[in-house]
C-alpha cells in the first residue's frame, strides 16, 4: 500500500493498560496489509532514554520533576530528528507506544502543568493522527503487570498510576480515541484496528 504522506499513529495510557502488546498487534495487522510500518517506544534506548530506564528500575533518588521532565524531552528530540520524522517523510505509519501525553500526565501527576507540556513538546514534536488512549482501572493494571513480571518501577504505584489516568481523562482533543482495554483481548483489537481503517481508509 503507497501512502501519498506519513502518519504518526500514538498509544497511550497506564502501566499494564496494554497499549504496548496492542501497538505490536496493530504493526502486524498493518504489515500484512502491506503498508510501511515503523514500530516506536519511549523511553527510547538511545542516552537519554537509559537514563530514563535507570530511573524507571532504581527510582528518582532525588531527581526532581522538573529534570525528569527535560529527560523526556531531551529523549523525544532525538526521536523526532533520528526516528519519526524520517519515516514520515518516507510515508511510512509510525506506531509510537507513549509520546508527549504520557510525558504530560505522569509529569502532571508531580505537580507540573500538563497543559504546559504539552505545548513545549509541541514546539518540536509532530502532531499525531491518531492517539488510541487505553483506558483500564489501575487496580487492574497492577495486577496485569504483577502477572507478568512481578515486579513494578517507580512510576507503578496505585495512588501514583490513579492521577496520571485522571489527568488522561482530562484530553480532549478530536484525535484521541478512548480505548477500553478492560475486555477481552480480541475484542480491543477490534476497536483499534476500526479506528486505524477509518484513518487510513482501508476497506
Amino acid at each position: 500500500m503507497n501512502l501519498n504522506r506519513g502518519y504518526l499513529i500514538v498509544f497511550e495510557g497506564i502501566d499494564g493498560s496494554g497499549k504496548s502488546g496492542h501497538s505490536e498487534l496493530l504493526g502486524e495487522y498493518l504489515a500484512h496489509k502491506g503498508f510501511g510500518v515503523l514500530q516506536l517506544s519511549e523511553p527510547t534506548k538511545g542516552r537519554w532514554g537509559m537514563k530514563i530506564r535507570d530511573v524507571l528500575a532504581n527510582g528518582r533518588r532525588g531527581l526532581t520533576p522538573e529534570d525528569e521532565l527535560q529527560l523526556f524531552i531531551n529523549d523525544r528530540k532525538e526521536d523526532v530528528a533520528n526516528n519519526i520524522n524520517p519515516a514520515l517523510a518516507q510515508n511510512k505509519v509510525v506506531l509510537l507506544d507513549r509520546y508527549y501525553f504520557s510525558t504530560a500526565a505522569y509529569q502532571g501527576a508531580l505537580g507540573l502543568d500538563p497543559d504546559a507540556i504539552c505545548r513545549e513538546n509541541e514546539t518540536f514534536a509532530p502532531a499525531p493522527d491518531l492517539v488510541l488512549l487505553f483506558h483500564c482501572p489501575p487496580e487492574e493494571c497492577l495486577r496485569r503487570i504483577k502477572k507478568s513480571r512481578g515486579s513494578f518501577s517507580s512510576f507503578e504505584k496505585l495512588e501514583y498510576l490513579k492521577k496520571v489516568q485522571d489527568i488522561f481523562a482530562t484530553f480532549t482533543r478530536p484525535e484521541i480515541k478512548r480505548i477500553d482495554s478492560n475486555r477481552p483481548k480480541d475484542t480491543v483489537h477490534g476497536h483499534v484496528v476500526s479506528e486505524v481503517n477509518a484513518l487510513l481508509q482501508i476497506e
